[in-house]
This record gives C-alpha cells, structure tokens and sequence, in this order.
C-alpha cells in the first residue's frame, strides 16, 4: 500500500556491500556510526517467496492469526482490518504498529527462514523483533543498544543523531509530524543523519544513537538487537 510519504532523494548514511570483513566493520561502525549494509542478507518477499506471508495457509499463517496486538486484537485482524497509512492529526500514542517485544516462540517458525546480519558486537547476543506498519507510521525519537533494523517489504525512511546530540522533539508526537513541522525549521547543520531503506538493505545503529523511523508504505521488517 502507497503512502502519500515523501522520499528524500538523499542520503546521509555510509553504505557499504558484501565486500565488507568483520574487522573492518568493528573498526569503522560497531562503535562509532551507523552504516548502511546492501548484499549481506537474502531475506526480501521475492527472493524467499513466501517466507513471510502470513496468508491463510501461507507458511505461518496459523501461528500469525493468534499473535496479539496491543494484547487483545489477533494479528489476521490487525493486517486485514487495521494496518491503514497513519492519519497526520493522531498523536503518537494512538498509532497502531505492531512491532516490539514479540521474540516468542509462535514466531519460530518465521524467525528460522530469517538470514540475519552476518555481524555481532562482542559481548552480545541477538534477539529478533517483527514489525509491520501501515505508510506514514513510525516510532518517534528513542535510543537504546546497537542493532540492525533490515526492510523485508516496503521502504523505511531513517533519522539518526550521535548520543552527544539530543533532537528536538515532542514524545507524543509521530515521526511525520516532526517531519512537516519541525524538520523545515532545522539550520543543515541540525539535520540528522538520513536514508531510506528498501528490501534487501540492512542499517546498523550503534549504541546510544538517537534514530526515528517513518513507514513510506506499508512495510514488514526485521531488526535485532543486541544486547
């Protein structure tokens, strides 16, 4: 599903490919900033058909239709009836997103197709999050442990800051009514660091980096933090 989201053109995060050794990403990201990573992981809806369709009778289906949404509302509900673009007036406590804290063991069976990012901090170990989000859904500014955030369908527009920088913004307030409203008054040199993620790219965020998201479409990703 289409949003009405803009896409901004550029982008202000290194990228790097499936050249990239280990070492040279704890040497130049795991602790220092984000990154960008394309060709590390095979996970989009086209190349593992059906990995991630939670359809009637698609490969976990039956365990996707039981999973709870702000705990009473199955999740074949909340895909069929409401996963909808995000309505700019609703405050950020409103917005419907399903995503968090659901590593648990009815997503076995979706979690073994998932290829994760092929690197680790050390002293860390990985924990999955699922998420799907109607276009112009996010979640506003936060911070927390280094991860990877990986777009399985849709596009993922990113805002990040190094912890020693706090942006301005309101709790309750959503991502795209930042974006309208706050982000135009910013001088460039207060502007975040920004992207946009498509199927198959992979960001990583170290710890403590303020980041935002904003869904330009309707969107399924995949992070993991480590912890």
């Amino acid at each position: 599903l289409e949003g009405a989201v803009p896409e901004e053109p550029r982008c202000t995060v290194e990228r790097a490919d499936a050249s990239i050794t280990y070492s040279l990403f704890l040497q130049r990201f795991a602790f220092s900033r984000p990154v960008i990573l394309g060709g590390v992981t095979d996970n989009s809806v086209s190349a593992g058909r059906g990995r991630w369709d939670t359809a009637p009778g698609a490969p976990g289906a039956a365990a996707a239709s039981r999973l709870p949404v702000l705990l009473d509302v199955p999740f074949q509900e909340y895909v069929e009836h409401l996963l909808k673009p995000q309505d700019p007036a609703r405050l950020g406590s409103d917005t419907l997103y399903f995503f968090g804290d659901n590593n648990f063991t009815e997503w076995g069976p979706l979690f073994q197709h998932y290829v994760p990012p092929p690197f680790r901090i050390p002293g860390t170990s990985p924990a999955y999050s699922f998420g799907i989000a109607g276009s112009g859904s996010g979640v506003p500014f936060h911070w927390h442990g280094p991860g990877f955030s990986e777009v399985i369908f849709g596009r993922k527009r990113w805002f990040l800051y190094p912890p020693d920088k706090t942006p301005h913004f309101h709790p309750n307030e959503t991502t795209l009514a930042w974006l309208q409203h706050t982000y135009p008054t910013l001088p460039p040199a207060q502007r975040p660091l920004e992207c946009t993620l498509r199927p198959g790219e992979v960001l990583y965020f170290p710890d403590r980096w303020w980041h935002a998201t904003l869904n330009l479409d309707t969107s399924v990703f995949i992070s993991t933090f480590l912890g």
